[in-house]
């Protein structure tokens, strides 16, 4: 799909380190958009490059639709397990 016009858009990443000591990201906006890195620098670079491939996969459409998302926020509730 080759798109006409070039639109920046931010969007939020999840990070965070796993047990190994490698930093996880994830685009909650995307499906199955996450990567990993040994650094945070270049696990933040490898998530720039996943949700452009990411982006390649969605209509001009599904785009607009998630770059006029005006708020995100995330939270944590506490619960038993």
């Amino acid at each position: 799909m080759v798109r006409k016009k070039s639109t920046k858009i931010t969007l939020p990443v999840i990070v965070e380190k796993d047990e190994d000591g490698f930093y996880v990201v994830e685009c909650p906006l995307l499906k199955g958009c996450y990567t990993q890195g040994k650094t945070l620098d270049e696990a933040l670079i490898n998530i720039r490059e996943v949700i452009e491939m990411c982006l390649e996969e969605e209509s001009d459409d599904e785009i607009s639709d998630i770059a006029n998302i005006q708020e995100f926020s995330f939270h944590t509730v506490v619960v038993e397990a």
